[in-house]
């Protein structure tokens, strides 16, 4: 639903039409993400237009950043310690 929104707003129908749900338990599922502060929604009359509310999305990825970097050097010094243990094993082969 996230990735649909961030390309424009959608009606309630809109997001629950492709999926494999009723629009019951797809309407539950957006009043989630409203409560996560990850979608808005806009009612006028019987219409509900869903937003994307990306500001908690770009604070997500910046605490995601400083992890990504934390595993990036371990899976750095990870792949050189198997590559200086296949140049050791080469060079002890007869």
């Amino acid at each position: 639903m996230l990735g649909r929104l961030a390309e424009g707003e959608l009606t309630v129908g809109e997001l629950a039409e492709p999926l494999t749900m009723s629009l019951a338990a797809a309407s539950k599922h957006i009043q989630v993400l409203e409560r996560a502060g990850l979608v808005g929604r806009t009612v006028a009359g019987r219409r509900h237009v869903c937003h994307l509310e990306a500001a908690p999305l770009a604070s997500a990825a910046a605490w995601l950043d400083v992890y990504e970097r934390f595993w990036e050097e371990r899976l750095d010094a990870l792949e050189a310690l198997f590559q200086d243990g296949a140049h050791t094993d080469e060079e002890t082969t007869p």
